[in-house]
């Protein structure tokens, strides 16, 4: 799944998903809005986990350690993000 960005991803990835683009001086009908509402649904909640991550910087910033314990690292911060999720929503008064 892409953005419109991704324009011509279909060549390399058959299965892949982006939204339809308005035609030039025209309208998309209602299938077409429909189906680019569903698409941002489900590729919002990957954008807001990509965020929660950056926040360490880990990932948008320059690597400049050691190669081999980036995946250790990342696996960490993953771990840290999965808990986050688990932890009960505290009521807000």
């Amino acid at each position: 799944m892409g953005d419109k960005g991704y324009q011509g991803i279909h060549k390399l990835h058959a299965k892949s998903r982006i939204p339809k683009n308005k035609p030039l001086r025209g309208e998309l009908n209602r299938e077409e809005k429909k189906s680019n509402q569903e698409l941002a649904k489900v590729r919002v909640v990957g954008e807001h986990i990509n965020r929660k991550l950056k926040i360490f910087k880990i990932l948008s910033d320059r690597y400049r350690n050691r190669r081999k314990r980036f995946a250790l690292r990342f696996n960490l911060i993953a771990g840290l993000y999965n808990y986050e999720l688990r932890l009960p929503k505290a009521e807000s008064a």
